[in-house]
Order: C-alpha cells, then sequence, then structure tokens
C-alpha cells in the first residue's frame, strides 16, 4: 500500500519521538549507575597511585571498596596549606566547587592552564600500623593536548618522593597522548623526586629517554608522538606542587616531620 507525503512525515515524527523519550529515559534510569561507576574507577586510580594495586589488575568492587576503606581522607585548606575538621570528602565535588565562586578562587594564568581551584581539596593517606603517614595521594589536573587530564599523583612521606602517577579522565589521542595509561609508562615514575636539594620543582617529562629513577631522579621519558602531553603532565606537577595549590600543605608536612 502507498503512503501519502503527510503520512510518511507523521510517522517517521513521531517514531523519532519515541526514541528520543527511549534514549532519555535510559540516561536517567542509568545516570546513578555510571555516576557509581566513575566514583569507583576514581577509587581504583588512587589504590593504583599508591601501589596498592598493579595498573591491570582486575579486582572487585567489593576488594576497591575495601582497601579504599583502610585510607585516612581529609580536606586540606590549599591557601594556608592546613588540614580541616569536618565535612564528607566521599561525597565532596572538586570539580563542582571550584566551578562556584563561592567555593573557589582564581589564580594566575600559569602553563597548566588552571583558572580557578577549589578552596579545599581531598588528599588521602596510607597509615602504617603506628599510624604515621607512608604514602600521600593528591588529586592533580591541567590541560594536555585536547583537553584537560585528571588524575592523582602518590608521595612518600619524605613528600618528594613518587610513588606512582595515574591518570581517569582527559581526551588525548590513542596511542599517542593516550600513552599516559600505559602500565609500561607509569612503572617509569616510582622513585623519582618531585623536588630537588632546595625544595624547587624539578620533576620534568623530557622529549627523549631518561635514566632510571636512582641516575635521573628529576626525569621522565617522554611520550613519543605526544610533546605537548608530556609537556602537559610537567606542567600539572609544577603547578600542583608549587606555591599556589599543595605547596604550602607538603612543606608543613615536612616541618612535622622534622619536629617528631
Amino acid at each position: 500500500m502507498r503512503h501519502n507525503v503527510p503520512y510518511t512525515l507523521l510517522f517517521s515524527a513521531a517514531l523519532c519521538v519515541v526514541c528520543a523519550i527511549m534514549v532519555s529515559a535510559s540516561a536517567v534510569s542509568l545516570k546513578d549507575l555510571q555516576e557509581a561507576n566513575k566514583a569507583l574507577d576514581r577509587k581504583i586510580n588512587v589504590l593504583e597511585a599508591a601501589g596498592l594495586i598493579e595498573a591491570d589488575a582486575k579486582v572487585s568492587a567489593a576488594e576497591v571498596e575495601g582497601l579504599f576503606g583502610t585510607f585516612e581522607a581529609v580536606f586540606v585548606d590549599l591557601a594556608t596549606g592546613k588540614e580541616l575538621e569536618g565535612g564528607d570528602t566521599e561525597t565532596y565535588d572538586q570539580q563542582r566547587a571550584k566551578k562556584n565562586p563561592a567555593t573557589s578562587s582564581e589564580v594566575p594564568t600559569n602553563l597548566s592552564r588552571v583558572s580557578r581551584i577549589p578552596n579545599k581539596a581531598v588528599v588521602y593517606k596510607v597509615l602504617d600500623d603506628a599510624g604515621v603517614v607512608k604514602t600521600l595521594i593528591l588529586p592533580i589536573e591541567g590541560y594536555g593536548l585536547w583537553g584537560t587530564l585528571y588524575g592523582f599523583l602518590a608521595l612518600e612521606a619524605d613528600t618528594s618522593t613518587v610513588v606512582g602517577l595515574t591518570y581517569y579522565e582527559h581526551k588525548e589521542t590513542p596511542g599517542l597522548g593516550g600513552e599516559i595509561e600505559n602500565p609500561r609508562w607509569k612503572r617509569l615514575w616510582p622513585g623519582r623526586k618531585v623536588y630537588d636539594e632546595d625544595w624547587q620543582t624539578a620533576l620534568e617529562v623530557i622529549k627523549g629517554n631518561a635514566g632510571p629513577a636512582t641516575a635521573d631522579p628529576y626525569r621522565v621519558d617522554g611520550l613519543s608522538g605526544a610533546t605537548i602531553t608530556s609537556r602537559g603532565v610537567t606542567n600539572m606537577i609544577d603547578f600542583w606542587m608549587g606555591d599556589r595549590a599543595f605547596g604550602p600543605y607538603l612543606e608543613s608536612l615536612r616541618r612535622e616531620r622534622s619536629a617528631a
């Protein structure tokens, strides 16, 4: 049977509406699950940066929550470097906080292209049996080639020696800048030093190959064909470990350690 043009248009419009409703309903119904999966992925990255799980290890959600439950999470005032009491670190959304003028502040122009930072950030601590800090895991972010990279940098208690580096969200090109997720590249980071002897940020991703951490502690192999992404990693470490971000907090921890 042949249909006229109005019928065809009406049928097409109705089909589009039905499909749009189905897609919208699916998106709404799956939103909570998607957010839960994102939160789980961030926790996996924290554990990986801390060296508690391998980069490509298969772990269950229950195992992740169990390991994550052993951490101490604290709020840090980025302006003063002091730890803050109270507040729910589990539900705190640092990205949302930095977009709100009431809970964030502007920062001077920087190579990492960070324009605002939240007034407080969540830092994770791994403690030994005596309750002494073994590892600190700090959130970092900065611009790569195509967009912002979000990750975690873990440091030993000396606040300079790298335990691990991970990224959980980015827009870099697979096989090039996307190699920041490659376990082989991430294994180059442990043992490197963020600060030099004068406590100035010195760690950088170079173009080409660096030596082992023991002989070349301030440099890491560059990502082949991804110079801008490599530079972006260097820039964000320099920013977040500097005076405008976690620098004051790490300095206060060093003073406490020296006085103990």
